[in-house]
């Protein structure tokens, strides 16, 4: 014969089991509203900013690295806060076409046909560090732009980013999509030290007034490693943010127009990274409804 204690203990346990779903679903509950209320608000804002039809942006959030906090991990799970807005628009790549040849090499290398020698190596610290542009069009002509372009729409990132006779062009949107296979170390970016070398020369590049500027006012001690590109009035940045908790993001901004010259587009990228920022990750994100 079963004790009487036995279904008592059973019964708390039964009981325990379903406080604690109850308690699960709350919280998921409350962390798909946070989600929904983040997403609005972001899409409001970006909507804002692209209206003019002179400036397209993505953002792609990748989770946090190391962290132990269980409901933030879930608020910003991977892919979960994804926003863009006229991100499919084609405009001017400036110098961010150097991230689709950076690929385009480091998949030759997989292939064994580039190597890293003493003059690829300062030349290719020169072009993502300063932007210069002699490495860069030296290797667009020794393989051909056409076969770079091949290359890569081969990824699924953009058809034709270099074409005869005009500038190089792509999408906000195809950016990131790059930007994600290096961050996850895929595709042509295989290679663990190679990633790395991008990465830290991504970090070390001299023009900080876009993207780095807007992320460190929105929360200081935030590190980026991007790449700009700037072409009579475009202005564009590219990068992967990390927060000081560890959460991390892609943010892809190109601008055009607004009478820009050189760099002077770039406090605009700043204003826009800032806000979106704090916008997904600040003390009140997803707290109430904001219709920008």
């Amino acid at each position: 014969m079963v004790g009487l204690g036995y279904y008592f203990n059973n019964s708390y346990a039964l009981a325990d089991s379903d406080s604690n779903s109850k308690k699960q679903s709350k919280t998921e509950q409350a962390i798909k509203k946070k989600q929904k209320i983040i997403k609005h608000n972001l899409t409001s804002y970006l909507n804002s900013v692209t209206e003019d039809g002179t400036a397209s942006v993505s953002f792609y959030n990748l989770g946090a690295e190391n962290s132990s906090n269980s409901k933030t991990d879930q608020l910003y799970q991977k892919g979960d806060l994804q926003v863009e807005s006229d991100a499919h628009t084609v405009r001017t790549a400036a110098s961010t076409y150097k991230l689709y040849l950076t690929a385009f090499l480091m998949n030759q290398k997989l292939k064994g046909k580039f190597s890293w020698n003493t003059q690829n190596t300062d030349s290719f610290n020169r072009m993502i560090v300063n932007s210069e542009n002699d490495f860069s069009e030296e290797q667009i002509n020794k393989y051909g732009a056409d076969t770079i372009s091949k290359f890569v729409k081969s990824q699924g990132w953009y058809p034709s980013v270099f074409t005869e006779g005009q500038a190089a062009q792509t999408t906000s949107y195809s950016l990131q999509l790059l930007l994600e296979d290096l961050e996850e170390g895929t595709g042509a970016f295989q290679n663990s030290s190679d990633r790395s070398k991008i990465l830290n020369l991504m970090g070390k590049q001299i023009y900080r007034t876009g993207i780095p500027t807007g992320a460190q006012e929105a929360k200081s001690g935030t590190t980026v490693q991007d790449k700009v590109g700037f072409l009579d009035d475009t202005n564009n940045d590219a990068g992967i943010v990390t927060l000081p908790n560890g959460q991390r993001y892609i943010l892809v901004i190109m601008t055009n127009g607004h009478n820009q010259s050189n760099l002077s587009g770039f406090p605009r990228i700043a204003e826009i990274a800032k806000n979106v920022q704090e916008i997904v990750y600040g003390d009140n994100a997803g707290t109430k409804m904001i219709n920008y």
